[in-house]
């Protein structure tokens, strides 16, 4: 099932059923990712990095460090959506398909400096999100 992602009447659609959600903290510039995948027409995360720790960021408990890089799986169950705030006072969010990242600006063309993103499995959209 493709992902969709909306703003305002802004709209688009990812030939895929995974993807990495990534961003840079805008204080101490790391890098987070976090896995998701499409699972009975809702989102789950299925693993998430932390390219180092700092102020407010410190890794959950039962991450593990490899190669520098904190890793664990967060314990949440499947979601509708996930919300996101764009803004020019923070880093842009990434969403990576296969390993190749493209800013959430690119996947959106047109999007305003600030907006608020929903990511949904399209089989969630409902009448009013189209």
């Amino acid at each position: 099932m493709p992902v969709c992602l909306s703003a305002g009447i802004l709209a688009a659609t990812l030939a895929t059923n995974a993807f990495t959600l990534a961003w840079t903290h805008s204080i101490e510039k790391v890098r987070w990712e976090e896995d998701w995948r499409v699972e009975n027409a809702a989102l789950r995360i299925v693993a998430a990095r932390i390219r180092g720790s700092g102020a407010g960021m410190e890794p959950p408990p039962d991450a593990r460090l490899r190669n520098g890089v904190w890793q664990y799986r967060p314990d949440l169950p499947p979601l509708e959506s996930v919300t996101l705030r764009h803004s020019p006072y923070a880093g842009e969010y990434e969403i990576c398909i296969d390993a190749m990242c493209r800013p959430l600006s690119e996947r959106l063309p047109g999007l305003a400096a600030e907006a608020v993103v929903k990511i949904r499995p399209c089989a969630a959209l409902t009448a009013t999100d189209r």
